[in-house]
């Protein structure tokens, strides 16, 4: 079992930066994939970022505004969020998975434990 808590959600304006944080309870965090999904009023949850052991995967709406990366030793995965965008404000969600890769990092069904979420809003 995998408890996810997310941090570092907030107001911040259109240009500005925000850096979410994702804790993971478990001895088995590095094993696993972890992705990030957000979900914007009246939308569905899509997905955001993910970094596995081959390496990161973004949206093509974050690419090079984003970064995803873990400190495994901190059982924690980050989100730098810079350039930030109204379209980006969204309840951001943390996710887990077991050893996914590529593609199927963007695929909801391929996690098996989920944050409660952070709120992050940008203003214009």
């Amino acid at each position: 079992q995998v408890q996810l808590v997310e941090s570092g959600g907030g107001l911040v304006q259109a240009g500005g930066s925000l850096r979410l944080s994702c804790a993971a309870s478990g001895r088995t965090f590095s094993s696993y994939t972890m992705g990030w999904f957000r979900q914007a009023p009246g939308k569905e949850r899509e997905f955001v970022a993910a970094i596995s052991w081959s390496g990161g995967n973004y949206a093509d709406s974050v690419k090079g505004r984003f970064t995803i990366f873990r400190d495994n030793a901190k059982n924690t995965v980050y989100l730098q969020m810079n350039s930030l965008k109204p379209e980006d404000t969204a309840v951001y969600y943390c996710a887990a998975g077991p050893r996914v890769t590529g593609r199927d990092t963007e695929w909801q069904a391929s996690y098996d434990y989920w944050g409660q979420g952070t709120q992050v809003t940008v203003s214009s």
